[in-house]
């Protein structure tokens, strides 16, 4: 019986591998690259059955993230929006760090596209820890993974423990009045809000690096907005686009936009003096300094598109 079990064991890991080789090849990996991936989630799945792995006090799985999140999304990164990142060098190589990036595209995939930047072109692989609003920890599916992969809830507290601890955060402080603007207002920034992640980088005395998306408009224009129906199903929209609600589930796929990332040159926080973060002038002016950043930027990059989706 032991040696049937151990046949059976066999052969189930050759058929593991063969379709992990396919699911691979499909994804455009060839040769050393396929092999180093199958190889990198068969030693995933060992540690997951012998329980070698760590999450954080906010819940974040790096090896989850790593080996799981990070590669189904590299595909869409890589060959769907042939994301062009640019000023990687303007992201520190250690310690803490927040950066601000404008937000749009309906279906929010821009601050995953940009979790997936930092990760990748950054020399150290940095992850970057994202401050979500509270529907996204809400939702039954959506919530547990957003905690796996690195975010947390987009409070004060959160983004001062983070800040401190050294880690590279991520806020995108338009919130839903970004992501769920009409298409005509395509790269004109919302407002920023109170400049809460102005004064947690002033207290952890971190740079702030603000980050210009141009690609996520495109994905799903949203052409209207049904409020009432947002107001029935508890949604902050409900967005009307091209192809959804008409084509179903599918019309909620992206277009394949063309899309460029840039990270603007750090803003120091830590020579405004002592009570900084508490003075409104300067958390202010600062918070408006980012924003007027990030806006130019994203008309400098617009121009140097060669169109939306090329």
């Amino acid at each position: 019986m032991s040696g049937v079990r151990e046949s059976d064991l066999e052969q189930a890991v050759m058929v593991l591998i063969k379709g992990l080789r396919a699911a691979g090849a499909a994804t455009g990996l060839v040769g050393d690259e396929l092999d180093e991936s199958v190889a990198q989630t068969l030693a995933f799945l060992r540690r997951r059955l012998t329980g070698d792995y760590t999450v954080d006090e906010f819940g974040y799985d790096a090896d989850f993230t790593e080996h799981v999140a990070l590669p189904l999304l590299r595909p869409l990164y890589r060959s769907w929006f042939r994301v062009e990142v640019r000023g990687i060098e303007n992201l520190p190589a250690e310690g803490g760090g927040l950066v601000v990036a404008n937000h749009s595209g309906t279906i929010a995939i821009d601050s995953l596209m940009t979790q997936l930047a930092v990760h990748d072109e950054t020399p150290g692989h940095r992850s970057l820890r994202m401050l979500g609003a509270d529907l996204v920890f809400a939702s039954p599916m959506v919530g547990p993974v957003a905690r796996k992969t690195g975010s947390t809830l987009a409070t004060s507290a959160d983004a001062q423990r983070l800040l401190d601890e050294g880690h590279l955060v991520g806020v995108w402080p338009e919130g839903f009045k970004g992501v769920g603007k009409l298409y005509k207002d395509r790269y004109r920034l919302q407002r920023f809000g109170r400049g809460g992640f102005v004064a947690a980088a002033l207290r952890a005395e971190v740079p702030i690096i603000p980050c210009s998306i141009v690609g996520a408009e495109e994905v799903a224009p949203m052409l209207a907005n049904a409020a009432p129906l947002a107001r029935l199903l508890g949604l902050p929209y409900f967005p009307v686009t091209p192809t959804f609600p008409w084509l179903g589930p599918l019309g909620l796929l992206p277009l394949p936009s063309k899309w460029l990332i840039e990270f603007g040159a750090p803003i120091r926080t830590d020579d405004r003096g002592e009570g900084a973060s508490e003075d409104p002038a300067v958390v202010f002016e600062i918070s408006d300094r980012v924003r007027e950043t990030i806006q130019h930027t994203l008309y400098n990059l617009l121009r140097d598109r060669r169109s939306v989706f090329f």
